[in-house]
């Protein structure tokens, strides 16, 4: 992963490429097999499945298209595979086609994206794609404010800060791997959609500190959550302290963020290896005659995606296509209260988590948070 600011779907991809495979022969169906971490045999299937999972989450919308020339006719065995209405028609005018595409695309994000990241030209037979839109109201909302971090690559600049405060101390948590440690804070959507913010150790890439978040959410790394955490710095920008109060008082946690709001556009050639591509690629043979007696290859395949994050909630999209009143004196102090305070004030990973089935819906890396203004 880059390490400036970006954000990818996974969920967006992994769909096209399962219904790619079951069409595909040779080296191609191979490579694709091999990405997808399932049998080329039952990609389809699994991809039907979680098309139809993503539908029945209240907070997501997902859908599939095919598009095709005339004189392209996809076997009927495997668009029957497909969503029911998935199927439109290339006209072969590009600039007609790239309006139908780009009505579709925006449609299916409720406008976040507007247009289909590939480009349609009048030798394109066929176009697989994907779109992918979520929404999540917090369960509780963040205050905004001023936030100027005092050291790191944010120092000096007057972000756009979110705060809050709860009693929940284990919606905080400290996940080891061999790269580092990575602070976790789960921030819960009210409609089954959660934000994971991953803080690192600074040493620490993007990718490991987003591997070691993926790691957190399945399991495969264990977290210390912040009940459990010792005094003191516990973790990447994470304290656990005691504090004086004048009555008794709840633990709590405090989480200072940033909002963010991130687009990103990927050509998914451009790592043709990790995606099962690179046979796909070769304009030499058709490497798809599940999906049509007509010699298909991989000419482009891109994502086009954004996140944004603030102080009432979250929502992103992916379209894939192959932020002190005076008063009396205070009270003396007569108690102490456990206080974990969690600030994300320099580059921070995240990863919106579909709360079902565990399924990470999208990943980015924050470089340039917000402004306040």
């Amino acid at each position: 992963m880059s390490s400036g600011g970006t954000v990818f779907s996974a969920a967006g991809v992994w769909p096209l490429l399962a219904f790619l495979a079951d069409g595909a022969q040779g080296a191609a169906r191979a490579e694709l097999a091999r990405a997808l971490g399932v049998p080329a045999e039952q990609a389809a299937a699994a991809a039907r499945e979680l098309l139809a999972e993503l539908a029945d989450a209240k907070a997501l919308d997902a859908a599939l298209g095919l598009w095709t020339k005339r004189t392209l006719e996809p076997r009927e065995e495997w668009e029957a595979g497909l969503p029911t209405d998935a199927h439109g028609v290339l006209t072969g005018d590009p600039d007609l086609d790239r309006r139908e595409l780009e009505a579709w695309a925006a449609k299916r994000t409720g406008g976040l994206i507007e247009r289909l990241p590939v480009e349609v030209r009048d030798d394109t037979e066929l176009v697989l794609a994907s779109a992918l839109a979520l929404r999540t109201t917090w369960l509780r909302p963040f205050e905004v404010r001023p936030v100027r971090p005092s050291a790191g690559p944010w120092q000096g600049r007057t972000l756009r800060g979110l705060n809050r405060r709860s009693v929940r101390l284990d919606r905080a948590g400290v996940a080891t791997v061999p790269a580092g440690r990575v602070t976790e804070v789960k921030v819960l959507g009210d409609d089954g959609v959660d934000v994971h913010l991953l803080l690192g150790d600074e040493h620490m890439t993007p990718g490991e500190v987003l591997a070691a978040g993926a790691a957190a959410l399945d399991g495969t790394c264990p977290v210390v959550r912040g009940s459990l955490l010792p005094h003191g710095p516990a973790g990447p920008g994470l304290r656990v302290e005691e504090r004086p109060c004048a009555a008794p008082r709840q633990p709590a946690l405090e989480v200072t963020t940033t909002a963010f709001d991130l687009r990103a556009h990927h050509d998914l050639l451009d790592l043709h290896g990790l995606f099962g591509l690179t046979a796909a690629r070769d304009a030499r043979q058709g490497h798809f005659p599940g999906i049509s007696a007509s010699p298909l290859t991989v000419g482009s395949a891109r994502q086009s995606v954004l996140a944004r994050f603030d102080a009432l909630g979250f929502e992103a999209a992916a379209v894939t296509a192959v932020a002190a009143a005076p008063g009396g004196a205070p009270p003396t102090p007569r108690y102490l209260s456990t206080v974990v305070t969690a600030a994300f004030d320099r580059p921070f990973g995240f990863l919106a988590v579909h709360r079902e089935t565990r399924l990470a819906l999208t990943a980015g890396w924050v470089t340039e948070p917000a402004p306040f203004h």
